[in-house]
């Protein structure tokens, strides 16, 4: 996080083309404010979506899709909550207690982080007249707190436009891959950055979500940053089509 900024962008844009929106890629805690939890809680997923930083920056500089790039950890504020969810400065998190949210002055983090992130963030899309959007995300294997594993390499969510995120399933099942449709979780419940930026300017998107043991490594991160851009890239051109 640079000069209080809690967002940086990555690569050029090229009017009409795919940029990539990364809402989760830190877990940077700014000067000044105290969560209270083991400094080894910030490497795990209720921090940060391990591995998606890089998959972005190399989508970025190697494969011509710019990024916006948060650079504030979700359990400073929650990037991908609308601002009035109790989640947006979050006290627990998969079973662990935050300590220093309870209580938190929330309207100073909206002012701090939501709102500076999700006003640069428009006016990049305006800017940039996507004719593709990714959201760009992971999500761990195993919660903590309980429940099923979750076989699902990769998944799509949407809430209510899902005519990229069908073209996406497919093409990421021929890949070979174990494809997630609105799941672990869906998009109905969980769609915030793209709800707001996306659905709300009938701009086509893909809410992707990666299984985090699949992008841990630098090695993976660029494989995967290369598949993504293909199917987003494929996606794109059958949605031309359409």
């Amino acid at each position: 996080m640079i000069d209080g900024i809690p967002f940086r962008q990555v690569g050029e844009l090229s009017p009409g083309g795919i940029v990539c929106v990364v809402d989760h890629a830190s877990n940077h805690v700014p000067p000044g404010i105290e969560l209270g939890i083991a400094p080894e809680l910030l490497d795990k997923h209720i921090a940060v979506d391990i591995g998606v930083e890089g998959v972005a920056e190399r989508m970025a500089r190697r494969h011509a899709i710019p990024a916006h790039i948060a650079t504030v950890s979700r359990l400073v504020c929650d990037l991908h909550r609308e601002e009035d969810s109790p989640a947006v400065v979050p006290e627990t998190s998969d079973g662990h207690l935050i300590p220093g949210n309870i209580g938190a002055d929330v309207e100073r983090r909206l002012s701090l982080f939501h709102r500076p992130y999700h006003a640069a963030l428009a006016d990049w899309l305006d800017a940039a007249r996507p004719e593709l959007v990714i959201a760009l995300h992971s999500f761990t294997p195993t919660l903590e707190s309980g429940g099923d594993d979750r076989p699902w390499e990769v998944a799509l969510l949407y809430n209510q436009d899902d005519r990229a995120a069908r073209h996406a399933i497919r093409l990421f099942a021929e890949e070979g891959l174990t494809v997630g449709d609105n799941q672990p979780y869906s998009g109905k419940q969980l769609n915030a950055t793209m709800d707001r930026h996306a659905e709300a300017h009938g701009r086509p998107y893909l809410t992707i979500e990666v299984r985090q043991d699949m992008i841990a490594r630098k090695a993976d991160q660029a494989r995967w940053a290369t598949l993504v851009a293909d199917v987003a890239s494929r996606t794109a051109l059958a949605l031309r089509g359409a």
